[in-house]
């Protein structure tokens, strides 16, 4: 049975909003908190230049989306 386009289009609203909502709490947490104040933070200065490069908080990041998506398929899944 294959999935109608209505369907779909719920779906992709539903991460959608979600990706919105996740992007919100990350733009708050690195005002709040900061990644250059995470260890494992690099920062490269030149000039009037300035790189950060977060290591950690990349992986931090990494991992938390990884389990919101895993929850995600299984609740879809049933």
């Amino acid at each position: 049975m294959s999935p109608n386009l209505e369907s779909i289009g719920k779906v992709i609203i539903i991460i959608g909003l979600t990706l919105l909502i996740l992007g919100g709490i990350v733009l708050g947490l690195s005002r709040i908190f900061g990644w250059e104040k995470l260890p494992g933070t690099l920062r490269f200065e030149s000039g009037n230049i300035t790189c950060l490069v977060p290591i950690l908080g990349s992986i931090l990041l990494s991992i938390i989306l990884t389990l919101i998506l895993n929850i995600l398929i299984r609740f879809f899944n049933r």
